[in-house]
């Protein structure tokens, strides 16, 4: 438990102790030396013509005896006039002081220095004649014009006051002295301790309460310059960024007027420079949009979300050429939540809508001009392949006359090896014809799903069965693990069919003969975690970390013509189902192909991701 004295010390360090050390308080306490310093030279102007006007008083009273001066002692009347020269002449000494270094570096000095030289003059004068002084007037002047022109440092007002009533009291007592006033020849009087004490007091607290309001306000100056030049700062970097975006920066008002906007939006618009944007429209919806019902679907979606995304529309350049932009804003409103302005990024997309044209054309042109030919000859090829059967049947019932027509007898026989390698071949061509197109249109419009309650077993043994035949070729062992007890997922039964067989094949083909593959399926938390496993040569980390890219292939692929869309398809199509998918492998230890998939409750709907 603290003892009253550490509870009084604590008290007198929390009260008047200085603020802590730090960068500002360092600042603060150089800012008052420098005030101290320049008050000091005012200060000691006007003590000098204080002294002045008791001097010019003393002479005047040798000659013309003034009634007041009759009541001061015989002692003091004649030397009156000694003790105001020989201050005159210690402020003269301190006015000399103040112009030096020393001064300058250290006006507390100065001040106690000139204090004391004034106060302690007339002391010391009073103790060499064998009497006390108690100069009432002269302390009062000094004490009060020191708290009122040097407001700052109060402890070292507190001292230059200590000093003299320790003397005055102190010295006197010691040596016995008394008062030359014959009323009031004691040193201890009341009214007189109590006037100087509450004076001394007053004056001390004045100068503290000055000296924290100071060093408060000092504090939040350099608080709010540091956050000016921060503010500078940011606002010079932000400026810059403003300045050189590669996207269109705008604000726009509720009303259609563009209130400020960046070089880049200019240069979108077909204009020089910013403030030609700002100054030429003034209606957007007219001005700009080659729709102008554009502006009051952007004005809706605003209202009705707070934000818009990909807003792309067509307008006219300063030119009258046409483009594209992609609009990505949010709406600025104050605390009422009243709409003050619309805030936002415009994007140049004209080159990308003239590239998707060009896709389309040429996806167009894949499906007519290359797919329709492909699926024509397999027509023709499985047709010749279907009459060579018939003829082979009727060879055998002895009526082979009838077997080709009589053109046939020109023709070049091919032989069913043959035809069976074309049409496989053509299968082939007409399979990356699909998977190419349906890559692209996936990628624009999304992978469409018919959800249903699924069994997962169910659909990994039709993927198994339809892959019987090139496991056999592969000499592949696949073992399938997938439990009938797992719980129902809302899915789209053929898309995830062609998760599985791609995932497969994906491991035939990147894998040697006699591969051993795990097919497996477990629950976790709300999610199936499905895996398809193999014990092949692995995939290393860079190429794992591309595998899902659209027409990536890898560098182990064996008589294969792929596109490398299987492992994209395959991200699409889980990702549209809300899962993720992904792969665990090390090199030469075979890979894990995962995916989840979630276990929501099941509404079967058509949806489009």
């Amino acid at each position: 438990m603290a003892n009253p004295f550490i509870k009084v010390q604590r008290w007198w360090r929390q009260t008047f102790s200085a603020p802590t050390t730090d960068e500002i308080t360092i600042l603060y306490k150089a800012w008052r030396n420098q005030f101290l310093w320049q008050r000091l030279r005012l200060w000691l102007w006007l003590a000098l013509f204080c002294l002045l006007s008791f001097t010019l008083r003393d002479i005047y009273g040798l000659f013309f005896p003034f009634q007041e001066m009759e009541k001061l002692s015989e002692i003091l009347r004649p030397k009156s006039l000694v003790i105001n020269f020989a201050m005159l002449l210690n402020i003269l000494i301190c006015f000399g002081l103040h112009k030096t270094k020393l001064g300058r570096h250290r006006p507390d000095l100065l001040f106690l220095g000139s204090s004391w030289s004034i106060s302690l003059a007339s002391q010391l004068f009073a103790t060499f004649r064998g009497f006390a002084l108690p100069d009432t007037i002269g302390w009062s002047l000094l004490f009060l014009s020191q708290a009122v022109l040097m407001p700052v440092s109060w402890t070292l007002h507190l001292m230059s006051q200590i000093t003299v009533l320790i003397y005055y009291f102190a010295i006197n007592t010691l040596l016995g002295l008394k008062t030359p006033i014959p009323e009031h020849p004691e040193i201890y009087n009341v009214t007189f301790i109590l006037y100087i004490f509450w004076f001394c007091t007053i004056c001390d607290i004045g100068v503290y309460l000055y000296d924290r309001l100071q060093h408060s306000e000092f504090f939040t100056r350099q608080q709010l310059e540091s956050a000016y030049q921060k503010l500078k700062v940011a606002e010079a970097k932000y400026r810059t960024i403003f300045e050189n975006a590669v996207e269109g920066i705008f604000q726009s008002s509720p009303d259609g007027r563009y209130i400020t906007a960046n070089p880049a939006l200019a240069g979108i618009y077909g204009y020089s420079s910013a403030e030609e944007v700002t100054a030429n429209f003034t209606d957007i919806e007219h001005q700009l949009y080659i729709d102008p019902n554009r502006r009051a679907e952007f004005v809706r979606l605003m209202e009705k979300y707070g934000r818009v995304s990909e807003f792309e529309s067509q307008i006219y350049r300063r030119d009258g050429s046409i483009v594209w932009i992609s609009e990505k804003a949010y709406a600025v409103r104050d605390e009422q939540g009243k709409l003050l302005y619309y805030e936002g990024l415009i994007e140049d997309i004209t080159q990308r809508k003239q590239t998707e044209e060009e896709l389309r054309v040429f996806f167009h042109a894949v499906s007519h001009d290359l797919r329709n030919p492909v699926l024509g000859t397999v027509m023709v090829l499985k047709n010749l392949l279907n009459q060579q059967v018939g003829d082979k049947v009727t060879g055998e019932h002895g009526d082979t006359e009838n077997s080709f027509p009589a053109s046939s007898l020109s023709s070049i026989p091919v032989s069913r090896s043959i035809l069976e390698r074309m049409i496989q071949s053509s299968d082939r061509q007409l399979n990356l014809i699909n998977s190419l197109m349906e890559a692209h249109i996936s990628e624009i419009q999304g992978v469409v799903l018919q959800l249903e309650a699924v069994q997962l077993l169910r659909i990994v043994e039709a993927a198994i069965a339809d892959l019987e035949p090139l496991l056999e070729q592969n000499q592949a062992t696949l073992i399938n693990l997938v439990s009938a007890d797992l719980p129902l997922v809302n899915a789209d039964p053929t898309q995830l069919w062609r998760v599985f067989s791609n995932l497969i094949v994906n491991a035939l083909k990147h894998n040697p003969p006699g591969l051993l593959l795990t097919i497996n399926a477990t629950p976790k938390d709300d999610k199936i975690y499905s895996t398809v496993s193999d014990n092949g040569v692995g995939i290393s980390q860079k190429q794992s970390d591309r595998l899902f890219e659209l027409y990536y292939r890898g560098s182990h692929i064996r008589n294969s013509v792929g596109l490398g869309l299987g492992l994209y398809l395959c991200k699409q199509i889980v990702n549209a189902h809300g899962g993720e998918i992904g792969v665990n492998t090390t090199p030469q230890a075979g890979a894990t192909f995962w995916f989840t998939l979630p276990i929501p409750e099941f509404k079967s709907h058509n949806s489009e991701s």
